[in-house]
C-alpha cells in the first residue's frame, strides 16, 4: 500500500505543479513548447505505469460487492470513452486539453462542438466504471481520485485557456457541429482502435480479461 500511496502522490504532484501558467512558462522557455510537450507526455505515461503497477500489487480490501452487469457496463462504456479520449486528442480545441496543432475550424469542430472537454469527459467515464466495477479500496483511491481530478481540470483548464485568448486579444468562438471525413474516422475508427487494443492488452498489463468476465 505504501508504494500505491507514493506513486499515486507523485502522479497528483506531477499533474498539478506544472499546470501551474508561471511554472509552465519556464519550463517551455527552457526546453521549447514541442519539447516540453514530449517530456511531460512521457512522464506522464511513466508514472501512470508505476501507479497502475503499483496499484496491482496493492493488498485488496473489499468495499462494495461487485457483479457481472458492472463489467458488462465498464466494457460497454469503454468504447465511447476511447472515442473521446482519441477523437479529443486528435482535434484543435482551443477550450481544453489536445495534442493537434491543426488550426481550429469553428464550422466543423467535431467532437469538440458537442462536448468542450472530450478528454477530460473521456477519463472520467474510464475513472467511474473502473471505480465500481472493482469494488475496493485501492480503486476508490485511484481511479476516484481521477475522476474528481478530471471533473475539476474542466474548469480550471477552460478558465486558463479563456483568459489565454483574452490576452491574446481573441473572443471565444462559436462552435457548429460540423464534421469532416478526417474527424470522423479518427474519433471513431481510431477509437474503436485503441478501444480493441486496450481489450487485447488488458490481461497482460492490469491482470482481468473483461471479454472472458462479461462473456463467461
Amino acid at each position: 500500500m505504501t508504494e500505491f500511496l507514493l506513486a499515486l502522490a507523485l502522479f497528483l504532484v506531477a499533474h498539478s505543479i506544472p499546470a501551474r501558467p508561471a511554472i509552465r512558462a519556464r519550463f517551455v522557455a527552457v526546453l521549447g513548447e514541442r519539447h516540453y510537450l514530449l517530456l511531460y507526455s512521457l512522464l506522464s505515461l511513466a508514472l501512470l505505469a508505476w501507479l497502475i503497477s503499483a496499484a496491482v500489487r496493492a493488498p485488496t480490501i473489499p468495499l462494495w460487492p461487485t457483479s457481472l452487469w458492472s463489467y458488462q457496463l465498464a466494457v460497454a462504456l469503454m468504447l465511447p470513452a476511447s472515442w473521446l479520449l482519441i477523437g479529443g486528442l486528435a482535434s484543435p480545441n482551443p477550450f481544453s486539453i489536445s495534442l493537434s496543432r491543426r488550426s481550429f475550424d469553428a464550422e466543423r469542430p467535431g467532437i469538440v462542438g458537442w462536448m468542450r472537454h472530450p478528454v477530460l469527459w473521456g477519463f472520467a467515464t474510464w475513472a467511474l466504471v473502473h471505480t465500481v466495477a472493482n469494488g475496493d479500496l485501492v480503486a476508490l483511491i485511484m481511479f476516484g481520485g481521477f475522476l474528481l481530478f478530471s471533473l475539476a481540470g474542466m474548469k480550471l483548464v477552460e478558465r486558463r485557456r479563456k483568459r489565454q485568448l483574452s490576452e491574446n486579444g481573441e473572443a471565444l468562438p462559436r462552435l457548429g457541429k460540423g464534421w469532416n471525413i478526417r474527424q470522423l474516422l479518427v474519433t471513431c475508427g481510431g477509437g474503436t482502435l485503441f478501444y480493441a487494443l486496450l481489450l487485447n492488452a488488458h490481461p497482460w498489463l492490469f491482470g482481468p480479461n473483461p471479454a472472458a468476465v462479461v462473456l463467461g
